[in-house]
C-alpha cells in the first residue's frame, strides 16, 4: 500500500494532510500517530474510500484507488464506536458481510466461527451486544472484519473506549492477531504508547505532514526533530534551552547555574555539537535518564542538576518525581504545541521568555526518600542527552539538518 503525494482539502479551504508520501510494506503493522487534528484520521478514511483525495493517489497492491467506491477497496476497517448492529447476536453481526457478498452458508459458518475462536468468542455468538463487555464488543468489531479476508485492515483508534487495563491487554492482543494472521494492517491512534508497543514502523504525524517514520525504537532513541522528541515517551521529555561551552578540553552544556559534561562517546556520534560551541540549544532529557543521586553516590558533580521537589508520585515500582531546576524551559513552538495536546497550554502561556526555572520530571528507583519541598541532587545519565537546533528544531546528529529532515518522509 503506496501514499505517493497524497493530499486533502476540505471545501472551506482546510488542509488537513499535505504531501503524504509513505509506503507500507506487505503484512506490516505501521501505526500513524499524533497530536488530535494532525490528519491521522483523514489519511485513513482516504485509503478507506471515505474521505476523498484532493492531491496524488493511494494504491492498494498496483491499483490505483483514488475513484474506486470503498467496497471495492478490499479492506476492512474497524471503528472506534465498534458500529456493532444491536438487534443482531453475535454470530450475525460476524456474518454481515458475508451474506451481503452471498457467500454459501457452509461457508458464512466456518468462517464465522474459526474467527470467533480466534478471538475467544465462540461461548458469546447467540449473545446481543448489549450483553457483552467494551473488550468483547470490540473482538466482535475486529471478528466481522476477520472474515472478510481483505487485502488490509484499518483500524480508527479501536481501543480508546476501554478502561486503561483492558487497552493494555487489548493492544497485545490485536498486535498477536495481525502477527499470526499475516494482513497489512494501517492503525491509527493519538495514544504513543500504544503506537510504540504495537507498531512494526510508526509514523509520526504534525498538522497533515509526516514528521518521521521509523521502527519505535529508532523514533525513541533518534527523533529527527523536537516535536518528534517531545511527543514520544512516557513521561515526556524535559526541553531546556542550554548554551554549549568547551570546559578542560571536553564539551559541556551550560543549563542555568548547572554545567553537564559531555562524554567523548557521545560527542563522536554528534560531531555537529562542536559546530555549537558559545551557540544556545535545546537539550532534552528523558526522565528515565534522571535518577535521585542519593541512590547512584558515584555519579560525579559535573553529572547532576539539584532541584526543589514539587512533586512526588509513588508508582510501587518507581517514583515519578516532579522538580524545579534553575535552567530555562524551551519554550519554541514545537514545545507549545505539544503542551496545547497534553492540556498544558495555560501552563506553558504563562511561562514568560526568559524563565529562568523550569520543572522536570524523573524516574527514581523506588528506594529513594525524597519528599515534596526536599532540595535534591539528581543524576543525569549524559551519555542519552539528546540534543536540537534552537530555530530549526532538527536534532543534531553526524549529519546535516537538510539531509536527517529529508528521511521524515520515511
Amino acid at each position: 500500500m503506496t501514499f505517493d503525494g497524497v493530499g486533502k482539502v476540505y471545501a472551506d479551504g482546510t488542509r488537513a494532510v499535505s504531501g503524504m508520501s509513505l509506503e507500507i510494506r506487505d503484512e506490516e503493522f505501521m501505526v500513524l500517530v499524533g497530536p488530535s487534528g494532525c490528519g491521522k484520521t483523514t489519511a485513513l478514511r482516504m485509503v478507506a474510500g471515505l474521505e476523498s483525495i484532493s492531491e496524488g493517489a493511494v494504491r492498494i497492491g498496483e491499483r490505483v484507488v483514488n475513484n474506486l467506491p470503498a467496497r471495492d477497496r478490499d479492506i476492512a476497517m474497524v471503528f472506534q464506536s465498534y458500529a456493532l448492529y444491536p438487534h443482531l447476536t453475535v454470530y450475525d453481526n460476524i456474518a454481515f458481510s458475508l451474506r451481503l457478498r452471498k457467500e454459501s452458508k457452509d461457508e458464512i459458518d466456518r468462517r464465522v466461527r474459526e474467527a470467533a475462536h480466534l478471538l475467544g468468542l465462540t461461548e458469546f455468538l447467540d449473545r446481543k451486544p448489549r450483553n457483552l463487555s467494551g473488550g468483547q464488543r470490540q473482538r466482535v468489531a475486529m471478528g466481522r472484519a476477520i472474515v472478510r479476508q481483505p487485502q488490509a485492515y484499518l483500524m480508527d483508534e479501536p481501543l480508546s473506549n476501554l478502561d486503561a487495563k483492558l487497552r493494555v491487554h487489548m493492544r497485545a492482543e490485536i498486535a498477536g492477531l495481525q502477527s499470526n494472521l499475516g494482513v497489512t494492517t494501517i492503525y491509527v491512534t493519538h495514544d504513543q504508547v500504544e503506537a510504540m508497543t504495537m507498531g512494526d514502523r510508526v509514523a509520526v504525524m504534525r498538522k497533515g505532514e509526516l514528521q518521521q517514520v521509523a521502527p519505535p525504537q529508532e523514533l525513541y532513541e533518534r527523533p529527527v526533530n523536537l516535536f518528534v522528541g517531545g511527543f514520544i515517551g512516557s513521561p515526556a521529555m524535559n526541553l531546556v534551552e542550554a548554551t554549549v561551552e568547551r570546559r578542560n578540553g571536553n564539551l559541556a552544556v551550560s543549563l542555568g547555574e548547572h554545567s553537564l559534561t559531555l562524554s567523548r562517546e557521545l560527542v563522536a556520534y554528534r560531531p555537529r555539537l562542536e559546530s555549537y560551541v558559545g551557540k544556545r540549544l535545546v537539550v532534552g532529557i528523558r526522565p528515565e535518564n534522571l535518577e535521585d543521586a542519593g541512590l547512584e553516590p558515584e555519579a560525579p558533580e559535573d553529572q547532576r542538576l539539584r532541584g526543589v521537589v514539587v512533586l512526588r508520585e509513588p508508582l510501587g515500582s518507581e517514583i515519578v518525581a516532579h522538580f524545579t531546576v534553575n535552567a530555562r524551559p524551551a519554550l519554541t513552538e514545537d514545545v507549545r504545541e505539544l503542551a496545547r495536546d497534553v492540556g498544558q497550554e495555560s501552563a506553558v502561556a504563562t511561562a514568560a521568555e526568559g524563565e529562568s526555572e523550569a520543572v522536570m520530571v524523573g524516574r527514581f528507583g523506588p528506594r529513594s526518600r525524597i519528599k515534596d519541598g526536599d532540595t535534591i541532587d539528581v543524576a543525569v545519565e549524559t551519555g542519552a542527552l539528546h540534543f536540537f537546533d534552537l530555530e530549526t528544531g532538527l536534532g543534531i546528529y553526524a549529519d546535516e539538518p537538510s539531509k536527517h529532515a529529508e528521511g521524515a518522509q520515511g
